[in-house]
């Protein structure tokens, strides 16, 4: 049963999480060496060959890759209208609004800081494209977006952050146009054990930062909000293992990130692409 629409939730400003605020605000994620470029993800590494020594160029193309792996679950995006969820810089946004042609894209993130970056870095392109190219601030289980008002509505790297995925889902489901399509990709634990190994393994998981979400209650959620069509597909084979690989080549190779491989290869967690159709029919 389809849950019930309603309009948007803008009556407050949304609360930003104790880590959230300094991760994302006064440390700048996007600055670590780990994250080459600004975007803020693992990387999708199938194209890269793992037998020579890793390059920067290398780590940035497998971030633009996970982007292109998402985006493509879209089909033709031509004319298009897209929201991002938790678009930190704002680059998917860009290389969104330049390499698939979409009418209109929309950058949403819950922290100002990131936002008034996102800004700066896309001065350019938000000059060009004013009526095209927008950040707004919001939380992703309250987006201040109006009922139908997105074809696309995706996400990368960032709902292990999500307080509630359930009403994630019903806000998605609210703010795609009938036969909408959502298409996310981050890391989730495959089952109970995730829940009660992670914050034991790793420290992002133990502050709050990260969020032990189960893969199988997310896409419950997102059918129980009305999407039809639910799928998640595990992409770790490609992630995990290189990703550690290039950590192994920066200040972080002796420290707790490492760990990320060690909870994949003990099974607990993964990192899966998720997509789900919005109804034809409201």
């Amino acid at each position: 049963m389809t849950a019930t629409k309603r309009g948007p939730l803008m009556a407050q400003e949304p609360r930003i999480p104790g880590q959230v605020e300094t991760i994302y605000g006064s440390w700048d994620l996007s600055s670590v060496p780990a994250f080459t470029g600004g975007f803020i993800n693992f990387g999708y590494w199938r194209d890269v060959p793992q037998d020579r020594p890793l390059t920067e160029d290398d780590r940035l193309r497998t971030e633009q890759e996970l982007y292109r792996l998402v985006l493509g679950e879209f089909g033709r995006t031509d004319g298009l209208r897209a929201v991002e969820v938790g678009c930190g810089l704002g680059l998917g946004c860009a290389l969104a609004l330049r390499e698939f042609g979409f009418g209109e894209v929309c950058g949403l993130d819950l922290h100002p800081a990131q936002l008034d970056r996102a800004r700066i870095v896309n001065a350019d392109l938000l000059a060009e494209h004013p009526e095209r190219l927008r950040y707004v601030r919001g939380a992703a289980d309250a987006m201040p977006l109006p009922d139908g008002s997105a074809d696309c509505l995706y996400s990368v790297n960032a709902a292990q952050h999500f307080p509630d995925l359930p009403e994630f889902a019903h806000e998605a489901d609210r703010v795609l146009s009938p036969g909408g399509r959502l298409a996310l990709t981050t890391f989730f634990a495959p089952g109970a054990c995730g829940v009660q190994e992670l914050p034991r393994l790793l420290p992002t998981y133990a502050d709050g930062l990260d969020l032990p979400h189960v893969i199988g209650d997310f896409t419950e959620a997102l059918t129980r909000s009305g999407f039809t069509g639910v799928r998640s597909v595990s992409i770790g084979e490609d992630v995990w293992a290189a990703y550690d690989r290039w950590l192994a080549r920066t200040p972080l190779r002796d420290m707790w990130p490492r760990r990320f491989l060690e909870a994949y290869e003990k099974g607990y967690l993964d990192y899966y692409v998720v997509t789900a159709d919005a109804a034809r029919v409201r």
